[in-house]
């Protein structure tokens, strides 16, 4: 599998192009902006766009999802749970503060335990909600890409609408820590850097040494 992260839209998210090297089948996980340069780079890998992936429904992480669609017939896939969450009208004025589209309704809802195939590549789906109720994780050994849930050095907020700490402390805890050390973690904003491995967190990341925060 080809990895390529692009940093895109004025809040900096990391946003990923996965290829499978053998069929050119792609994913683009969180386009939350830059569509240009999103298709762009998929032009440069010779890749066939295939699937949106978000790992969870803010804004700034589906903003393109519309644009990308559009232009590549691709089907957008979501948890089911931010699907629901994200159509709340409620929700919606709330996060239209940003002023940031919207994504389109979802063509495929995901859950736990769920994969997402493009070529001959998959990713699994870890459900780690705190950030939101339906945020997500994708797992294809040793790649993780962790959204707003883990970054490098921190972890995702929990004080906006939707958001638990103590939910996103134990799914961090629970289905992110148990993996592999050498894991490597790609996050939703490089905010303490591009990417880190699970091994590396654990010891160094100040929120899971100390997790008082989720109390």
């Amino acid at each position: 599998m080809l990895i390529k992260s692009l940093t895109v839209g004025n809040m900096s998210v990391c946003c990923y192009v996965l290829v499978c090297e053998e069929t050119k089948e792609a994913v683009v996980i969180d386009p939350g902006g830059d569509a240009p340069k999103i298709l762009a780079e998929l032009k440069k890998l010779g890749a066939t766009l295939k699937k949106i992936v978000n790992t969870h429904g803010h804004p700034d992480h589906v903003a393109e999802n519309a644009s990308l669609k559009k232009s590549t017939g691709a089907a957008i896939v979501m948890h089911v749970d931010d699907a629901a969450f994200f159509g709340q009208p409620e929700v919606v004025q709330y996060f239209s503060g940003l002023g940031l589209p919207f994504s389109p309704p979802p063509d495929r809802l995901v859950k736990d335990g769920e994969t997402i195939n493009f070529g001959k590549e998959s990713l699994t789906v870890i459900h780690t909600p705190g950030h939101t109720p339906g945020g997500m994780c994708l797992y294809s050994k040793p790649e993780l890409f962790s959204g707003d849930t883990l970054f490098v050095g921190g972890v995702g907020r929990s004080d906006f609408p939707g958001g638990d700490g103590r939910q996103l402390f134990k799914a961090i805890r629970d289905k992110l820590l148990t993996l592999p050390n050498d894991t490597r973690v790609w996050p939703g904003h490089g905010y303490g850097g591009q990417s880190s491995t699970i091994g590396e967190e654990k010891r160094s990341n100040p929120f899971l040494t100390d997790d008082s925060w989720a109390r």
